[in-house]
């Protein structure tokens, strides 16, 4: 089938401001956006720029805005639209390095701010590993999911309104640990969310839920992290 993407483009090296140009292509259905976009880039426009590494929605690199929603374009298909145009733009929210690929420097800083690694400096077990039950397991199973494409955080007006609000991503992350019975930083952690532009700036929109490529509820999560400081009382 015939179809049109319609591409935000900016090279800042010779562009003064962002414009769009359109690709008209034929595509199978069960194509990838992904698909899409490298047939444009090695078949049409070798400088067409944007990231992508596994094509399986695991490492998250090529998130990208497709029809006004942020998304993974691995994981899109071009039968899972409607209209046969498609108009693709870089994540919103984040400076523009060139054309699809934002500079995600900020949002790794955000990142690093709650602490997203195992702390424990008890002595390890001799025998065996550090133990957890089953329930203890599924109160982080579903956060441990997260593959840190920024699609969450791109899609959060209370991100878009504040530089300095760590954003759904880092509250995720934040909450993983805090709630991992293993971890021993929890207090630290909550201390370092329990703030305005922390867990208190979520206003329960939901966009982050809409957003997750792995469906997690992220928003949910955010709630628990509310309750893990009023319950640890630090």
């Amino acid at each position: 089938m015939e179809i049109v993407l319609q591409i935000r483009r900016f090279n800042p090296e010779k562009d003064k401001k962002p414009f769009w140009q359109p690709f008209r292509i034929n595509a199978d259905p069960t194509w990838k956006m992904l698909d899409c976009l490298m047939h444009i880039k090695n078949e049409m426009d070798g400088t067409l720029t944007f990231r992508k590494s596994c094509a399986h929605g695991i490492c998250g690199s090529d998130a990208m805005k497709i029809n006004g929603k942020s998304t993974l374009a691995c994981q899109r298909l071009v039968r899972d639209y409607k209209a046969g145009k498609f108009v693709i733009e870089p994540l919103p929210g984040f400076p523009v390095i060139k054309d699809l690929v934002v500079d995600f420097d900020c949002f790794f800083d955000k990142l690093r701010k709650v602490l997203p690694w195992f702390i424990n400096d008890d002595p390890a077990p001799a025998d065996s590993e550090r133990i957890q039950s089953p329930e203890q397991a599924e109160k982080i199973l579903e956060s441990v999911k997260c593959i840190l494409c920024g699609s969450c955080t791109s899609s959060c007006p209370s991100a878009w309104m504040n530089a300095d609000y760590l954003g759904p991503a880092a509250l995720l992350k934040a909450y993983r640990f805090i709630a991992d019975s293993r971890d021993r930083a929890a207090g630290e952690r909550i201390r370092i969310v329990n703030d305005h532009d922390g867990a208190w700036r979520c206003h329960t929109i939901f966009n982050c839920v809409e957003a997750c490529p792995k469906e997690i509820n992220v928003t949910d999560h955010i709630a628990r992290l509310r309750l893990e400081i009023f319950s640890r009382k630090i």
